[in-house]
């Protein structure tokens, strides 16, 4: 899903990314890594990164604290959103979201299918809004971080893609 692109100048977002995990350290989090390796390659801030075991408050906690911080545009997770019993990036996130945005999710699934078949219905990756920030919930391996940045969140965090995109939205996020 490459998008069509204005010739206007590149809007760079200050994501924070987290991975939900009781078992990776900074030196083995692939997923988190190539996530902050892309957004950076594409010329956004990452302004913060962390690892929480998959403990629904320990999450919410970190997340409730980049919702409140206007400086983070933009939460990226990876891990927690299968259906094990320790799967829990849904049950944690959901709550705080003011909007759902129910197409990410549908999206990421539909993109998924092309790639790893009909084992993709059992991601639970989700999508809100909460407090003017944008929160995407994305599966825990490297191969998924890569479909959902490459395929989905590169564009629609890019202010140049036509004829929409998330970053443009950002004036708007907060309006009542």
């Amino acid at each position: 899903m490459s998008g069509h692109f204005t010739e206007s100048d590149f809007v760079p977002l200050n994501l924070a990314i987290l991975t939900v995990s009781d078992s990776r350290t900074e030196e083995t989090d692939k997923s988190g890594q190539t996530l902050r390796e892309r957004a950076l390659d594409t010329g956004h801030q990452v302004v913060d990164k962390r690892i929480v075991p998959d403990d629904v408050y320990q999450m919410r906690a970190v997340v409730s604290a980049w919702i409140a911080d206007s400086d983070v545009h933009v939460i990226i997770s990876t891990g927690g959103t299968g259906i094990t019993g320790r799967d829990s990036t849904p049950e944690a996130l959901q709550p705080l979201f003011d909007k759902s945005i129910e197409g990410f999710g549908e999206l990421y699934r539909a993109i998924s299918l092309e790639e790893i078949g009909s084992s993709s219905m059992q991601s639970r990756a989700i999508a809100g809004l909460a407090n003017g920030t944008l929160i995407f919930c994305l599966p825990g391996s490297t191969g998924a971080c890569r479909t959902g940045w490459d395929k989905i969140l590169k564009s629609q965090l890019d202010i140049r893609t036509r004829p929409c995109n998330f970053a443009q939205m950002f004036p708007r996020l907060l309006e009542s």
